[in-house]
């Protein structure tokens, strides 16, 4: 099963962008804070890049900015490229089914939850019973 869950915040700007289909894609990095540990009192952080397409990918664009608190839900997705100069690389990405503002734009401190328009408000991994989640990508299965 691949189903990524994510909770943190944007450290950089959102990029929208079109595919030569027209099809809009966004990306942005999410900083997700790990636990600190016993002997230490120092912080770490993974920054981990997400993709999202398509309506869901507009509404990113138009709603957030770096700095943002979101709760995504996907996949992990890997791919390789090949640079210019003929080098090899390889790209570790989370793939987005759901996007979920966890804060509000104004800054004001109120927490309020917004998720992409069209969506629930309830993230799916918080649901519990039927629906929680893990048959989102049942039509993709390999077998």
């Amino acid at each position: 099963m691949n189903v990524v869950i994510l909770i943190g915040n944007i450290c950089r700007d959102v990029e929208l962008r079109h595919t030569q289909d027209g099809v809009p894609v966004t990306t942005f990095t999410v900083a997700v804070n790990r636990p600190a540990p016993k002997d230490s009192q120092e912080r770490k952080a993974d920054f981990i890049d997400v993709v999202v397409w398509r309506n869901q990918a507009e509404n990113c664009a138009k709603y957030l900015s770096k700095g943002r608190k979101v709760s995504v839900t996907g996949r992990l997705r890997t791919r390789t490229y090949e640079e210019s100069k003929g080098i090899k690389r390889k790209v570790v990405e989370v793939e987005a089914k759901h996007v979920y503002f966890l804060d509000s734009k104004n800054g004001s401190g109120a927490r309020v939850e917004h998720a992409v328009p069209g969506e629930e408000n309830v993230p799916p991994h918080l649901m519990g019973g039927a629906g929680g989640g893990l048959d989102e990508f049942d039509d993709e299965l390999p077998f």
